[in-house]
């Protein structure tokens, strides 16, 4: 099976959907942020391992605390997934914070500083 199979992507999707539901309403642990999210999840082909990449909005130790509870519900979440989804093999799953989210508002914040020191030097050409 190829790694953008069709098949693949689908898993892809409902694993991503079972694992956000789970995070965001079954598990109880306090180190977990509230605003945690599930941004993207790749599944192996033959469905033993699964890296799913998070995004915690909030501080870099909201970041951490998130992590470590996740990883430690680990097994729990895991058998959450196999109850829901009905795959031959429920994945290893390896949490990942996914940085791509902060990383586009401070490139974005940075784009704007250009711009308006750009307008600044235009008016003063003026």
């Amino acid at each position: 099976m190829r790694k953008n199979s069709i098949k693949n992507t689908r898993i892809n999707g409902e694993v991503q959907k079972v694992l956000s539901e789970i995070i965001r309403g079954e598990i109880k642990d306090p180190r977990i942020h509230p605003m945690t999210s599930v941004v993207t999840v790749e599944v192996a082909p033959d469905l033993k391992t699964c890296k799913a990449y998070i995004s915690v909005l909030g501080d870099e130790e909201a970041q951490k605390d998130t992590l470590a509870g996740l990883k430690s519900a680990v097994g729990y979440i895991r058998r959450q997934l196999a109850r829901e989804l009905n795959l031959r093999n429920t994945p290893e799953i390896t949490f990942i914070m996914d940085q791509s989210i902060a990383y586009g508002v401070n490139m974005s914040r940075l784009i704007d500083e250009v711009t308006r020191d750009l307008d600044t030097d235009m008016e003063e050409e003026e």
